[in-house]
């Protein structure tokens, strides 16, 4: 036999060495109907239980009804073998229902030959052969839930050739993977079919494992340099492609390039980043040394210019100059383009292309299409005169035959069930029937008056809710956007009552906007965060309304409501440039959210920022809430975070991911500048672990104990304290950003502030003299600090200071703000 490169996988542990097919992509819509109405306007985080749309139903049809697939030859177009993820995962997000189907191919080596036994784990289905013999078929197809089964393989002695055949079906965001665990006795070995050359895969393994971006953020003059762990053993072909936005993934690539991770090199360069636009990128990396390759997706952060801007005084100019900017340098989205027209630019070539593309989505009905709608009616009534007929005419037949709501007949996947959704196809339809209140829209055979008239009644539920229960998404940066293009359009387009309520939201949105944040960077704890938000305050679509209503951040390409804003009259209340720029500490308190989802917490000095969301469910699996958040005044990047991983990868992309979410949730507490996080992650733990995120390059000093971590921001600090030894992690995605504490209950003490005198030789003598311990029936975390109240977090009851508890302050949804020294003071 050849020589093979060989995996080994013990007892409890996965296969993942295989060689991999494309994917095949089929859009799949099923039959046209209408939806059900069963939005009930209690908005959660988390995966909401839509019933099943046409594409879910047509599958399970054709499942049912289908011969077991037949076996396929496949080329192999890519490798995966072990190292990122205890899954073969290929989870994404599609816009349109869409069929999926992925073959993988190895050969195990069992330690005899005779029936093993495996457990496999799947949310749609697979079907496995070995040695050609069709074994077994799971089908669970449930929409983005986990289900499991336990199998037996018939292994021959010297190996068997295993086939998988992957399937799923995307309605947008899929969890799209197999898990296969090996629960035999002994090692079970894995080699990857092909020409393979077995020092090069491992070689490329190696580098792909390691990979990450050379910088936390990079600027103006910067080449994109790749950081590898280990030399590389011969020379290396890297290739890479940076592509838009999820909204404009159907688009070309916006970066490209190639290079040679030369022979004993640990770095490499991908070239000069000057003709891309500042962003959180994502990154598509081939490594390839002769015919064998390994992939590997990343990201990086983008930042032209780190320091911020400082706009003119007035709201009207700063307005002027961003709506300039969104004009000449936006994403190519509809928002743009409105920004081009309110700024009086012709239509023209590149006006054309965004409306094409607008078009398209919504004529096809993508999901997030309703993001768009706004804009574009926004458009089509206030610059209608500006367009060419040919577009207005356009513009005209898409809204009238758009799908404004589930009930309405169609086989899309739009999502109609977030909060955010929610609104833009309420505001949508309530424009579309303002604009064209005598026009019979085809779709739902309605008038446009029937259409204004359901939509005021919906708006009034949403609006309803909101006002009782706050957001679900509160702080959101990825969130609060897509919340203004409905809110600033109903403040603009609206009458009466939808008015003033829409701008009373507004005001609200804007008060916690101001209230997290600091230096110009829009943070704190989230409703619903990705990494990108994390990673990269200043490039997320919340920073430019920032820098707009307080007068200092960042302008950035994103169009998805700034233009909006910028193009209206609405005016946040002029004092709440105090809270985003405070001149001494301050705190708030308030809560959000359904069934008060979020109790949120914040402490703010003209240095630091910290803020926590207080109780939550302890012991519950997690989503994109994230629970504790520290954001330095003096540095866009110096930021820090504790959780507990949701996935195994960290560039994964999954809800909870590595970094935005937590896999299991902690019990949260917060006293002034004191903030104490204790997790209790069950028995058998997927990562049994908690870590902090801390980019130790991005702050401009750092101390560290066995079990403490002391930074230093400009003329703030944090600091971190651990119930157990801090491990920083030196190699991989996680070098110089990551710190962890190890074991199934673990407690994090985190206080920031204005340095004390001594600086921070005297945070790490604080360090040094405070205790944090954990108490482990009833479960507790315990800090004592010299000279402070001792303070408890019970696991069951929440937070007391000197034995007396300490109840969350308020119930209400206004923040309770306290201003001077008794701000450290809950």
């Amino acid at each position: 036999m050849a020589e093979r490169a060989l995996f080994t996988t013990m007892p409890g542990e996965t296969v993942t060495a295989f060689a991999l097919s494309a994917m095949q992509e089929t859009p799949f819509n099923g039959a046209v109907t209408r939806g059900v109405e069963n939005v009930d306007y209690k908005f959660i985080n988390g995966f909401v239980d839509v019933g099943d749309l046409p594409c879910r139903v047509a599958l399970w049809d054709d499942v049912a009804n289908r011969p077991t697939p037949a076996l396929e030859e496949f080329a192999t177009s890519a490798t995966n073998l072990p190292g990122f993820n205890r899954r073969l995962d290929f989870s994404g997000f599609w816009h349109l229902p869409t069929r999926l189907a992925r073959w993988a191919k190895c050969t195990l080596i069992p330690p005899a030959g005779g029936d093993h036994p495996f457990r496999i784990a799947t949310c749609g289905g697979v079907h496995i052969w070995v040695d050609g013999e069709h074994v077994t078929g799971f089908e669970p197809y449930s929409r983005n839930h986990t289900q499991e089964t336990e199998i037996t393989l018939p292994l021959r002695e010297g190996g068997s050739e295993l086939v998988l055949l992957i399937e799923d079906l995307a309605e947008r965001d899929i969890n799209f993977f197999v898990e296969l665990t090996w629960l035999g006795e002994g090692a079970l070995q894995s080699a990857i079919p092909g020409n393979a050359d077995p020092a090069a895969l491992t070689a490329l393994m190696d580098l792909a494992r390691s990979v990450h971006p050379d910088k936390v953020a990079f600027a103006v003059g910067d080449a994109l340099e790749l950081s590898f762990a280990s030399p590389a053993p011969q020379d290396v072909q890297i290739s890479g492609e940076v592509h838009p936005s999820v909204h404009l993934s159907h688009m070309p690539p916006l970066f490209s390039a190639t290079t040679t991770l030369v022979k004993g090199a640990t770095t490499a360069s991908l070239g000069d980043l000057a003709g891309l636009d500042d962003g959180y990128h994502p990154l598509s990396l081939t490594f390839s040394i002769g015919d064998t390759r390994v992939e590997r997706g990343i990201g990086f952060a983008y930042l032209r210019d780190q320091q911020p801007l400082h706009l003119p005084g007035t709201l009207a100019a700063r307005k002027k100059l961003a709506l300039d900017h969104a004009a000449r340098h936006g994403e190519m989205r509809v928002g743009r383009l409105l920004a081009q027209l309110a700024t009086g630019l012709p239509f023209d070539a590149s006006s054309q292309a965004i409306l094409d593309d607008t078009l398209a989505g919504i004529n096809d009905r993508r999901d997030c299409s309703d993001f768009v709608m706004v804009p574009l009616l926004w458009i089509y009534g206030a610059y209608r005169d500006a367009l060419p007929d040919e577009a207005a005419t356009a513009i005209r037949a898409a809204i009238l035959n758009y799908r404004y709501w589930m009930d309405e007949p169609g086989n899309d996947a739009m999502w109609f069930w977030s909060e955010n959704h929610v609104l833009c196809f309420h505001v949508s339809e309530y424009i579309a029937g303002r604009l064209l209140t005598g026009e019979i829209f085809p779709n739902a055979g309605l008038t446009g008056a029937e259409h204004l008239a359901l939509a005021e009644t919906r708006l009034d539920r949403w609006l309803s809710s909101v006002e009782a229960h706050g957001l679900a998404e509160w702080n959101s940066a990825a969130y609060y956007p897509i919340d203004f293009i409905g809110l600033l359009a109903l403040e603009y387009w609206g009458e009466g009552a939808l008015k003033t309520r829409a701008a009373a939201l507004l005001d609200q949105l804007f008060t916690m906007i101001a209230l997290h944040t600091i230096g110009g960077v829009s943070a704190g704890t989230m409703g619903r965060a990705y990494d990108k938000e994390l990673r990269a305050g200043p490039l997320t679509e919340l920073a430019p309304f920032a820098t707009v209503a307080f007068g200092t951040g960042w302008l950035n390409n994103g169009v998805a409501a700034l233009p909006m804003f910028c193009a209206s009259d609405y005016a946040p209340p002029a004092e709440l440039t105090a809270y985003a720029a405070p001149q001494a500490p301050i705190s708030a308190h308030y809560v959000q959210g359904y069934g008060t989802a979020a109790r949120l917490a914040l402490y703010k000095t003209p240095t630091m920022q910290l803020s926590a969301s207080i109780d939550g469910a302890p012991g519950a699996g997690g989503h994109q809430q994230h629970l504790v958040d520290i954001q330095s005044a003096a540095q866009p990047f110096a930021r820090a975070w504790v959780n507990h991983p949701g996935e195994d990868d960290p560039w994964g992309s999954n809800r909870p991911s590595y970094w935005a979410g937590n896999g299991i949730m902690p019990r949260v507490g917060m006293d002034g500048d004191c903030c104490l996080v204790l997790s209790d992650l069950g028995d058998s733990p997927r990562l049994p672990f908690t870590h902090a995120y801390a980019p130790l390059s991005e702050f401009d000093a750092h101390l560290s104990g066995e079990d403490w971590l002391a930074l230093q921001s400009g003329a703030g600090f944090v600091l971190l304290k651990a119930t157990g030894p801090i491990t920083p992690v030196t190699t991989g995605p996680g070098a110089g950003l990551e710190h962890r504490t190890n074991g199934t209950r673990t407690g994090w003490a985190i206080i920031a502030g204005d340095l004390p005198a001594g600086g921070l030789d005297a945070v790490a003598d604080m360090a040094r003299a405070m205790s944090l311990t954990l108490q482990p029936d009833p479960l507790r975390l315990m800090l004592r600090r010299p000279g402070q109240p001792n303070l408890t977090l019970d696991y069951a009851t929440g937070l007391a200071r000197d034995g007396v508890a300490l109840p969350f302050p308020t119930d209400a949804q206004i923040p309770q703000v306290t201003v001077g020294a008794g701000a450290a003071v809950q």
